[in-house]
């Protein structure tokens, strides 16, 4: 079974723009600037083809997503691509100790100390169990040979790990940032990522290099 996953990240949010902890229990809005990036990544790809959408049960990914469910494309929510929570710290703004807090932790989890979670929250370990769920839906469809799937960013770090065989430890090696795009590959052993944090299509003309210019052809 051969297929081709595009991931992405949902859209700018304002509790994104004002820094301010979001995650799993914070069920928000895009604000303008994230649906213009919805709009931008659905000109640069809505020629795609894609057989199915999976989103997150949060509403932030189907309105990332909402101009190719409006095509007609069939669409599933899977709780499991829901964004890891980040239990008593979320709706907080960053503060010094809020900072110290998460430091803490991002080191406990490239310790390898994958249990480790605010109170209230989900560690690592706990959001791949949910994540390998969501992957054994999404692959028990062979039919489905071009998939869009939309999510969040710890979330997608996280599965990234899984899916390319790598630790969870090293998450943070996958950089995201507002609807950016992860391209992978399945031969029907191992994915493959042939397009690695993909932000071109957010770019305007002027602000697109010669370079970038050839590789959009």
């Amino acid at each position: 079974m051969n297929k081709t996953l595009y991931i992405v990240r949902h859209g700018q949010t304002d509790l994104n723009k004002q820094g301010i902890i979001q995650g799993r229990g914070k069920d928000t809005d895009l604000n303008d600037e994230g649906r213009l990036q919805a709009r931008q990544f659905f000109a640069a790809y809505k020629q795609v083809g894609f057989d199915k959408i999976y989103i997150s049960a949060l509403k932030r990914t189907q309105q990332s997503v909402q101009p190719f469910i409006d095509l007609g494309l069939p669409y599933e929510k899977l709780p499991g691509l829901d964004e890891l929570a980040w239990g008593i710290h979320e709706g907080q703004a960053a503060s010094p100790e809020l900072r110290a807090d998460f430091l803490e932790v991002m080191r406990n989890w490239v310790a390898g100390n994958l249990d480790v979670k605010f109170e209230g929250g989900e560690s690592p370990n706990e959001v791949k169990i949910r994540q390998l769920e969501a992957m054994d839906v999404i692959m028990s469809h062979p039919e489905e040979e071009t998939v869009l799937i939309c999510m969040h960013g710890r979330a997608m770090r996280l599965l990234l790990c899984i899916l390319t065989d790598k630790p969870l430890t090293e998450m943070d090696n996958f950089p995201h940032q507002n609807l950016v795009l992860y391209k992978l590959t399945y031969d029907g052993s191992k994915f493959t990522i042939v397009d690695f944090n993909n932000a071109l299509h957010l770019k305007t003309p002027e602000q697109l290099s010669e370079k970038d210019q050839n590789i959009r052809g």
